[in-house]
């Protein structure tokens, strides 16, 4: 089945379709008509959407050598589908962390994050450095983020200066449990820019929050303001020590 907010905000017609391709090797629009209990032209239109849209591929299956007429067509699912359907995600990821807990100790689970955030640092370097100024590095940064579900954009304000503000964070149920997790990812995000980042979560006075990364060298004088509390980080060279014996 779909996840919930998938299925509430599709079609019906192409939930149901994707649905029963998911549960074949592919079907023809003949045995998704009668499935379904719609008409041959419905599913047919829906179909040749769903192919348009890079949903749904077309397969041809050639008939023997005594069977006369066109070669049989059928749908398949894409890879395209692949997000579509429910995959383990942060509940798994809370599982796990609280599980290496267990077993190696409580720093453990700090340290694993802490080595995830060094291997993104370690995968966006490059097209970070590729940005000319630090604006541009820091935009570069914002796209990132904002393509890895973080909903990040860049802003101007003259009286504060330059930030990056985020609408939605992935990670949030993980820095709830782990909250020295934020600022191993303000650190991260630092090492990429070169500078120093005063992150804040602001209201914007409807109901909502977002999270704002002030970046110093391109704000307001921010040495006149109070340096942010630093949280100790564990020493990634334990990890060594963490999995001995596995």
């Amino acid at each position: 089945m779909f996840s919930k907010s998938h299925r509430e905000m599709m079609r019906p017609s192409y939930a149901a379709i994707l649905e029963a391709l998911k549960r074949s090797d592919g079907m023809p629009i003949s045995d998704l008509a009668r499935e379904l209990k719609m008409s041959y032209m419905g599913i047919k239109q829906h179909c040749l959407n769903l192919v348009e849209m890079g949903y749904l591929r077309e397969w041809r299956v050639p008939r023997e050598k005594k069977e006369v007429g066109r070669p049989e067509k059928l749908y398949q699912l894409t890879n395209q589908c692949d997000e579509l359907f429910p995959v383990a995600g942060v509940a798994l990821s809370l599982a796990i962390l609280e599980g290496v807990k267990s077993l190696y100790g409580e720093s453990a689970p700090e340290k694993l994050l802490l080595q995830h955030f060094q291997n993104l640092q370690n995968q966006w370097t490059p097209k970070i450095r590729a940005g000319k100024s630090l604006v541009e590095k820091a935009t570069r940064l914002s796209d990132l983020r904002d393509q890895h579900g973080w909903f990040s954009r860049c802003h101007y304000d003259p009286e504060i200066g330059f930030r990056i503000e985020e609408f939605h964070n992935p990670l949030t149920p993980v820095y709830t449990s782990y909250p020295n997790a934020v600022r191993m990812e303000v650190q991260m995000m630092e090492k990429l820019l070169g500078t120093k980042i005063d992150r804040s979560e602001v209201s914007t006075g409807k109901g909502r929050r977002r999270i704002v990364f002030k970046i110093a060298t391109l704000g307001v004088h921010s040495e006149e303001k109070e340096a942010p509390k630093q949280i100790p980080i564990p020493d990634i060279s334990e990890m060594g020590d963490l999995f001995k014996g596995l």
